[in-house]
């Protein structure tokens, strides 16, 4: 399986890493990155988040291929950051919201042509790039529900369904 980036995240999803590998039962030191303009926002937006109790279960076939993939937690904490337009000059925080997230789970299956279906339940944040389904850059944070597919080939996430709230973080940190 491949994958890029982690563009699902939450205490129990951190989804496209563990499309990977399973997680970490707990995630104690920050880790973050920073996308360029245009990616998740249209300014360079920053992701980070520390803490947390992760339990990962992995279900295998016959084979050793992984066909599921469950992740559990809570209480990780996200910091999503604007880091404004400029390309080419060191990053500068502009603003930024902190998420104090209370747990998700998140199930990632296998399906016979390779592709990922992920569903996820509880907080999580999802990056949409320009070449996903629907079109980003978006990076919107969702209480409730959200099914995508991931083509792991292409690296391209196809969304298919929300529900609960969400939150527009583009939109938040927009200066």
């Amino acid at each position: 399986m491949k994958t890029t980036i982690a563009r699902a995240f939450a205490p129990a999803a951190l989804a496209a890493a563990a499309l990977v590998a399973p997680a970490p039962a707990a995630v104690a030191e920050d880790v973050s990155f920073i996308l360029p303009v245009k990616t998740g926002c249209d300014f360079r937006l920053g992701v980070s988040w520390t803490g947390g109790n992760l339990q990962t279960k992995e279900f295998v076939d016959e084979d050793g291929n992984t066909i599921r993939l469950l992740v559990s937690g809570k209480g990780t904490v996200i910091t999503y950051t604007n880091y404004g337009y400029k390309p080419g000059r060191n990053p500068t925080p502009i603003d930024s919201l902190t998420i104090r997230t209370d747990g998700s789970v998140t199930e990632t299956v296998t399906n016979p042509d390779g592709t990922q279906t992920v569903t996820a339940t509880g907080h999580n944040g999802l990056i949409l790039f320009p070449t996903d389904e629907p079109e980003g850059p978006s990076t919107i944070h969702y209480t409730g529900k959200i099914v995508y597919n991931v083509d792991p080939a292409t690296g391209v996430f196809t969304l298919l369904s929300t529900s609960g709230q969400s939150l527009d973080v583009c939109a938040e940190l927009a200066s």
